[in-house]
């Protein structure tokens, strides 16, 4: 699947890169991580040509908590259950990544320093893969106790989604809220319905990948650890999307950017700011002068095979 990744849209490029796809059709677009913004989506749909349909994923989805309260509760209920799960886990990353930075700090024989580090960062890796998983089995417990896509709201919803998609020209995926966007993305079954190209940036750029990464080294608290969130809908693979890369990381701590890049290999982690265009497909295959975290911490350029 053709995917088209853009940086934040506050400068807008959608509509250029919207009309050099030279795809004529409808256009669908989803806006769910704006929540109650969703349908204030005027600009979008003027960038657009206003041949586009709002599918509306937020709007669905407070709809099928009002008409089965019941399965509200139970995901209210799951929510619980997540929300605690991703607190024990900040709580061991934090442990386990300041043992990377003291170990990255500490003098000595590099030989040593340098092969502690790697394991180090290693026992970093296995936590984010333990943790995914963790997130992967609590939703599949709670997927085969409720079968969400069984229930005669959602399967309603998924069905009008369905045919929405099935005449589309190509998917627009704007930002928001990334684990709202997330949520509504699978429960409304998008990947299963998708087969035409999508553009995407900032948490819709992040919720198309296999495993979404919150992170912010600006934060008015202080720097924080990047961390899995969650799930998303896999439409990307080996890629870690970076929107506004240069205002929410340290880019010029090439340490901390290093251990960063290290850690989520080999997908690569790609820099999208203002103005950028990726274009690339479900295996992150991506063009010449896409900018990267290096694994020494360095922002680079891809170059040609």
């Amino acid at each position: 699947m053709k995917v088209t990744l853009l940086g934040p849209q506050r400068r807008p490029t959608l509509d250029t890169v919207a009309a050099s796809l030279h795809l004529e059709g409808p256009i669908a677009t989803v806006t769910a991580g704006w929540q109650e913004r969703e349908s204030a989506d005027a600009a979008l749909s003027e960038r657009l040509g206003s041949r586009d349909v709002n599918l509306a994923l937020y709007r669905r989805w407070l709809e099928v908590q009002d008409r089965d309260p019941e399965f509200a509760v139970a995901l209210r209920q799951l929510q619980g259950v997540l929300d605690e799960v991703q607190d024990i886990y900040l709580l061991r990353l934090d442990h386990a990544l300041q043992a990377v930075y003291a170990v990255q700090r500490r003098s000595g024989d590099d030989g040593v320093r340098l092969g502690e580090l790697a394991e180090a960062v290693a026992a970093v890796r296995d936590l984010d893969a333990a943790h995914l998983c963790r997130i992967g089995d609590v939703r599949g417990e709670f997927n085969q106790a409720w079968q969400p896509r069984e229930r005669p709201v959602v399967a309603e919803h998924c069905a009008a989604v369905a045919r929405l998609l099935s005449d589309i020209a190509f998917l627009v995926v704007a930002g928001g809220h990334v684990g709202v966007l997330a949520d509504a993305l699978h429960l409304f079954n998008i990947a299963g319905s998708l087969r035409s190209p999508v553009i995407a940036w900032s948490a819709g750029a992040m919720a198309l990948t296999d495993r979404i990464v919150l992170f912010h080294d600006r934060a008015p608290q202080g720097p924080g650890h990047p961390e899995v969130y969650g799930i998303g809908l896999g439409i990307l693979r080996n890629i870690v999307p970076l929107p506004h890369a240069r205002a929410r990381l340290l880019l010029d701590d090439a340490p901390r950017m290093a251990v960063f890049a290290r850690r989520f290999a080999p997908a690569r982690c790609i820099l999208l700011e203002n103005g950028t265009r990726v274009d690339t497909d479900s295996d992150g295959t991506c063009p010449p002068g896409t900018r990267v975290l290096a694994e020494d911490g360095r922002v680079t350029s891809l170059e040609s095979a």
